[in-house]
């Protein structure tokens, strides 16, 4: 089976490739726990100063988080993490506190968790013709307060309300005024543009960078929700997951059609 998650290093660029395409590259599990081991690997190496994210081919970056996948194999180190946090959580955490700066190419559309690993990057880099989306409402689903969290610090809060509540898909120009991306460039000038931005940044002190970053992630933390608020805001999560309408969305999403939302 090919690998799901390939790298190339080139001077002091990482490149990660989420490599599913005839899946448009679905995160699964074990994409996810590589992720995390890569750059949990990597983190201590000073030679890599910006690493770039990726989907093989041209038509995804990915197209969201597949429930199907399960892992097929843990060390047990990581067993016991997983027992904390999920593959999802896991990965996005290690971009969150990677070192040095981590910057999302969206070579192609990016919907549901993979929305979110974009947004969880420094930066994000995106051909001009792509669309990006989470659609949790439309599945029935409470979305993770940590991710709407980074959504409220990335785009603001009338954005994340409007992102969240329509389930819209965005494309174009809206993408960039919103705050979902920095840049959108022509598809054939994404890489160039992607790879000069990567070591442009490489290119500077590598104290000056992981200081920076150190210290933006502090800020950061301060806005995290406290206990009780943390505790409340996972009780709802877990209510939509057990509820009739998460089945009804699903079903829906499966069966391509409307779903019929009933509250319960």
């Amino acid at each position: 089976m090919n690998e799901q998650l390939l790298t190339e290093k080139k001077g002091h660029v990482l490149t990660l490739v989420l490599n599913r395409p005839d899946k448009r590259n679905a995160l699964t599990p074990d994409m996810l726990i590589r992720l995390y081991e890569t750059l949990n690997e990597t983190a201590g190496d000073d030679e890599i100063r910006a690493v770039v994210i990726r989907g093989a081919g041209d038509k995804a970056f990915s197209s969201g988080y597949d429930i199907t996948a399960i892992p097929t194999h843990v060390s047990p180190d990581l067993e016991k993490l997983l027992n904390r946090k999920s593959p999802f959580e896991l990965a996005l955490d290690s971009i969150i506190n990677y070192p040095y700066p981590v910057i999302a190419m969206l070579n192609g559309y990016a919907f549901g968790g993979a929305c979110d690993m974009a947004v969880a990057c420094d930066m994000r880099i995106a051909a001009d013709d792509i669309q990006m989306g989470m659609v949790p409402a439309r599945l029935g689903m409470v979305y993770f307060p940590d991710g709407l969290q980074r959504f409220i610090r990335t785009i603001g809060w009338p954005n994340t309300k409007e992102m969240f509540f329509t389930a819209r898909r965005y494309k174009g120009d809206p993408l960039k005024t919103m705050g979902l991306v920095n840049y959108l460039v022509p598809r054939d000038e994404l890489e160039t543009f992607t790879g000069n931005m990567a070591r442009e940044i490489a290119r500077n002190a590598p104290l000056a960078l992981k200081g920076m970053k150190a210290i933006m992630n502090l800020v950061a933390s301060v806005e995290s929700l406290g206990p009780s608020a943390l505790q409340e805001a996972r009780t709802l999560v877990e209510g939509a997951m057990t509820s009739q309408d998460l089945k009804e969305g699903q079903a829906a999403f499966f069966e391509k059609r409307k779903p019929v939302f009933k509250g319960k």
